[in-house]
């Protein structure tokens, strides 16, 4: 499999120039092709596509688990192809759709041909017990940093963490998308509480998307979220929180699941 990194020459110019090399991230084309036709191809970093590969398929409705037959990485000498073969109600589903996408990692609606697919409100999340309160929601911020060495090495990647009491999953990608996607993934074929998605992002109505597809119930992000994004986030039933840092957030809808303080009794 590809490298997810590796060293490149540079010169760094501040009181003086001095030459030496860094690690940047490697981003290279994969595809993603079900049953032998290629649905999407993505700019990615290339680690933990078997995750993408299942993620892909549930956030952007083409398939739930159990409709996924196999899947397999093939490394071809223009990038990666991630082989999905479906079962046979999904796939004649998936023939029917109008989608065709080949984009930056920037952009997470490229090629879509259909004002209801980029608007389309999801099914809200289900009901649950589920509540965090402030410093739950601050530590889960805090928490994420640990989890992602790939960015400790190259300073260029997003993350998308899964946080239920403690940390219990996160992936990263050179393209925020890609990074929830291959977060996705992983837990819907992992058994797993409920929980919130911990993101290093800003959040775009396709975000609350792919979180409502998961049905996590919140979505704490670090940066700043879109007004649709608020306004799909509060009709899909979401906790949108949003300018998360260890010591601060702003919460824009559900505020229900924040629950107070206990205060500590001796």
């Amino acid at each position: 499999m590809m490298q997810t990194h590796r060293p490149l020459p540079r010169l760094t110019f501040g009181s003086g120039a001095a030459s030496a090399s860094r690690e940047l991230p490697e981003e290279v084309a994969v595809a993603l092709s079900f049953n032998g036709s290629t649905q999407a191809v993505m700019m990615a970093s290339p680690a933990d596509l078997i995750d993408f590969a299942y993620g892909f398929s549930l956030t952007e409705g083409i398939a739930t688990p159990s409709e996924i037959e196999s899947v397999e990485v093939v490394e071809t000498p223009l990038g990666l192809d991630v082989q999905i073969w479906l079962a046979a109600e999904a796939e004649a589903r998936q023939t029917k759709r109008r989608r065709s996408m080949a984009g930056p990692v920037g952009c997470g609606l490229c090629g879509i041909d259909s004002l209801e697919e980029a608007t389309r409100v999801m099914q809200p999340v289900p009901r649950s017990s589920f509540r965090m309160t402030p410093s739950e929601i601050m530590a889960a911020v805090a928490s994420l940093p640990a989890a992602q060495p790939l960015h400790d090495i190259t300073r260029a990647v997003h993350a998308a963490g899964f946080f239920s009491g403690k940390l219990l999953a996160a992936r990263e990608d050179v393209g925020r998308h890609n990074a929830l996607d291959k977060l996705c993934g992983h837990l819907i074929r992992t058994p797993h509480p409920t929980g919130a998605v911990v993101l290093t992002s800003r959040v775009s109505i396709d975000m609350v998307q792919k979180v409502a597809a998961l049905g996590a119930p919140m979505l704490i992000a670090v940066s700043a979220p879109t007004a649709h994004a608020v306004a799909l986030a509060d009709q899909a039933g979401i906790t949108l929180i949003a300018l998360a840092r260890p010591d601060r957030f702003e919460a824009y809808t559900h505020t229900d699941r924040i629950s107070q303080e206990t205060a500590h009794v001796a």
